[in-house]
């Protein structure tokens, strides 16, 4: 535990409190029954009953400073512990979700994984303090009075406590039906954080097809599904406090009917009766704080299983132990064999099926096919976004598996089809594999990106800011600076994932130009639908259902009059001709 210290000094302070607070109604009642035995004597016994008062009083305040500042003391390291736990929560929960691979975050929603990452700690953080030092502070004025009370009398002792039972029956009832609402709110809270997600990551969809109304109402439905549930798990809380503060103050008029009589029957002072009074009204305030302190364990347990069910978690993507980095000499690419599929058992579906190619060093190959064949999870395939089902991938003889996974990442790259841009300085967001690289080998990656003239015609350059998810460029602009991203880290290995699927054609060719002299020193993979960006590769791919069916360079592919050929002519001809969809949706790739 990173933070005894913490606990070492806040558990002893509320120990402390405790003591000073039980104290005090000892001292009332002692303070009472010392002026009542003086003003029983003589009248010239006043003043001593007056200066006998002011020594209590006195004490009591001592007593009161002193179970303030140690009360201030245990307050203020629960909160502290509290916030220092929520801390490396939080850390080792966004470690996790860095570490665990594309299948996890493939069928886990962002908003869900936000929601637990920001609610689900906060309600950790909440129980320390509320939960933990407030049940000790609790338990230790029962166990303590206790034992003073029933010293006293034990008959008016049990009714003193009589309330016990039946606050700790409300409580775990409150805690079974607190922990099922909370956990249902979470949940309902996660859909609402994905349906405000979702919103604003499209918005400009939103706008275009005036959907503010049906946007709206679908937020309406989310937002009033949580609503109605947190009115009910406050009902649960109220109801079940308002029954414990009855049972408290039932129990305080039967103390005070049965001492009473005892008190008129001389069987106990004024004193002793007071002293019962002044420790119940102690307990007042904990009894009325028993309600939170259930909210807060029950919303602790929740928010803490769904926390660790993804904290107990182990990536599917990891490294062998000892593994060796990632030696890369001939630049060398061989798929053996491979298979792939989504999923596991029942639920698996595959995609890939004996996949066979070499690639080598100053090579580059094309593979092209209809939409869900397979070509992208080729390329994802390679730095091991997920990992093969059969066969295996080697890179100069080494199987990609047996190597660190941060020295194939360094040395595989893919260029992804959907560019994502970080909210950050266009100089940043190039430079975010190697952000010590120096302002010549970024303008050298953008020049062959051709983004270098545009950057230029900007006021602030390559200090411009990019907007949220680069929404301030066009899409072309977009991939142009995610390509270059990828080739200021001059991999060894580079797969463009139809990167190029909003540059126009004589962009696009610029951009082969530039990085022409790069491809003698890399190894190349080009996945587009568009062949002109293909059709100058050694070896073109053509997949569909997972499968290769048809392979070789542009020249023999259209000799064999097979798929390739019918994408080619499909190509050739007038943008009219293309938009028959009885062909487009059979030969045209994606």
């Amino acid at each position: 535990m990173h933070y005894r210290w913490r606990f070492a000094v806040a558990v002893p302070a509320a120990i402390v409190a405790a003591l000073f607070q039980v104290l005090i109604p000892r001292f009332l009642g002692r303070s009472v029954d010392e002026a009542q035995g003086l003003l029983a004597g003589a009248e010239a016994t006043v003043s001593e009953a007056q200066a006998a008062l002011w020594g209590t009083a006195a004490l009591l305040l001592v007593v009161a400073i002193l179970r303030g500042l140690f009360t201030m003391l245990h307050n203020y390291q629960g909160e502290a512990i509290g916030q220092c736990i929520a801390y490396e929560l939080r850390l080792a929960y966004y470690d996790k979700l860095q570490r665990l691979g594309f299948s996890f975050h493939d069928r886990v929603h962002t908003g869900e994984l936000i929601t637990r990452g920001m609610l689900d700690i906060e309600g950790v953080r909440n129980f320390i303090d509320q939960g933990v030092i407030r049940v000790i502070v609790l338990v230790l004025l029962l166990v303590i009075g206790s034992v003073r009370l029933f010293g006293i009398d034990v008959a008016l002792g049990l009714l003193a406590l009589s309330f016990v039972p039946f606050v700790s029956w409300r409580a775990i009832v409150a805690r079974f039906q607190l922990r099922w609402s909370w956990h249902e709110l979470q949940e309902r809270l996660g859909r609402l954080t994905q349906a405000m997600e979702e919103n604003l990551g499209g918005i400009r969809v939103v706008r275009a097809f005036m959907a503010q109304d049906h946007e709206m109402a679908k937020f309406d439905i989310a937002s009033d599904s949580a609503r109605e549930l947190a009115s009910r798990r406050i009902g649960i809380r109220f109801r079940n406090t308002s029954l414990m503060t009855f049972a408290y103050f039932l129990a305080m008029a039967l103390v005070l009917w049965a001492g009473g009589l005892k008190v008129m029957a001389g069987v106990m002072s004024v004193g002793q009766l007071t002293e019962f009074l002044a420790y119940m009204a102690i307990l007042q305030a904990p009894v009325r704080q028993v309600g939170m302190m259930v909210n807060s364990i029950a919303r602790a347990s929740t928010s803490g299983g769904r926390l660790f069910e993804i904290l107990d978690l182990e990536p599917t993507i990891k490294e062998k132990p000892d593994a060796p980095d990632l030696r890369i000499s001939a630049g060398e690419l061989r798929f053996e064999h491979v298979d792939f599929a989504y999923g596991e058992g029942e639920n698996a579906r595959q995609v890939l099926f004996d996949i066979n190619f070499t690639l080598r060093r100053g090579q580059t190959l094309g593979i092209v096919g209809p939409p869900g064949s397979g070509k992208s999870t080729i390329a994802h395939l390679i730095p091991r976004y997920y990992d093969v089902t059969g066969g295996r991938i080697l890179i100069d003889g080494q199987d990609i598996r047996d190597v660190t996974l941060e020295s194939l990442r360094h040395g595989a790259i893919v260029v992804q089809q959907d560019p994502f841009l970080f909210t950050a300085a266009i100089e940043n967001n190039v430079a975010y594999g190697d952000p010590w690289a120096d302002r010549y080998r970024i303008a050298g990656a953008t020049d062959a990106a051709q983004l270098h003239r545009y950057i230029g015609q900007l006021p602030m350059g390559y200090q411009s800011l990019v907007g949220e998810r680069g929404v301030s460029l066009s899409g072309g602009q977009r991939q142009r600076l995610t390509i270059a991203r990828s080739v200021l880290l001059a991999p060894t290995i580079i797969a463009f994932d139809d990167s190029t699927a909003s540059v126009d054609a004589a962009t696009e060719q610029r951009i082969r130009t530039a990085l022409g002299e790069r491809k003698k020193e890399q190894t190349t993979i080009i996945i587009a639908h568009r062949l002109s960006s293909l059709m100058h590769a050694d070896e073109i791919l053509f997949i569909q259902d997972g499968r290769i069916i048809e392979r070789g360079d542009h020249a023999a592919l259209l000799a064999q009059r097979g798929h390739y050929n019918d994408l080619h002519r499909l190509q050739m001809q007038d943008s009219d001709d293309t938009d028959d969809p009885s062909t487009v949706g059979e030969v045209r790739a994606s």
